[in-house]
């Protein structure tokens, strides 16, 4: 583990933001970190399962390599923008859902086991959405510890790395960012 954090952070630190060899050569360094971080916001938060981590890890890496600038300034810069590309994913896959007519079934994708459901609960992944993009407007951070905490599943201490701050300011951010989100999505 400590080899590949190494291995991690000299391809990072050598590395032009153009160069897509170079997210060729990270993927499979953070491929099981970002499998595992997709899977710690996804596991048991849904009912049914449409949609799992494998997908969701893959469909981050193209979106994150269609980038014009690729995360490659350092290693918390590269999972919070993975964070970013999960709740983008999410989203989209939400929206797309919600669009469809109700009723029928939902159309199953498996490919290794570890699935989650988007199906189930996407009018409130929108609405949170939502509600997150009014935060950003009032405070980024607090909207990015929601993004960095909810959607890529990161801990208080990995947050607070990647938005270069501390742990116990995370974990203000990430009450304040609650009770915030929790006050416009139920009018409370």
């Amino acid at each position: 583990m400590r080899d590949n954090l190494r291995s991690i952070t000299a391809l990072l630190l050598n590395a032009d933001q153009q160069d897509r060899a170079v997210l060729d050569e990270l993927f499979p360094l953070v491929y099981d970190e970002l499998r595992w971080m997709a899977h710690r916001h996804l596991r048991g938060e849904y009912g049914g399962r449409t949609m799992n981590t494998t997908a969701l890890v893959h469909e981050a890496y193209v979106k994150m390599a269609g980038q014009e600038n690729l995360p490659l300034q350092s290693r918390a810069y590269f999972f919070g923008s993975a964070a970013r590309a999960m709740r983008q994913i999410l989203v989209d896959y939400a929206r797309r859902r919600n669009a469809q007519k109700r009723g029928g079934d939902a159309e199953q994708i498996s490919l290794d086991g570890q699935e989650i459901a988007v199906d189930a609960c996407a009018a409130e992944l929108l609405e949170l959405n939502d509600a997150l993009e009014k935060l950003g407007q009032l405070d980024e951070r607090l909207a990015k510890v929601v993004e960095c905490r909810f959607f890529g599943g990161l801990t208080v201490e990995e947050t607070a790395e990647v938005l270069a701050t501390s742990p116990r300011t995370i974990k203000r951010d990430w009450r304040r960012a609650r009770a915030w989100l929790y006050r416009e999505m139920h009018g409370a």
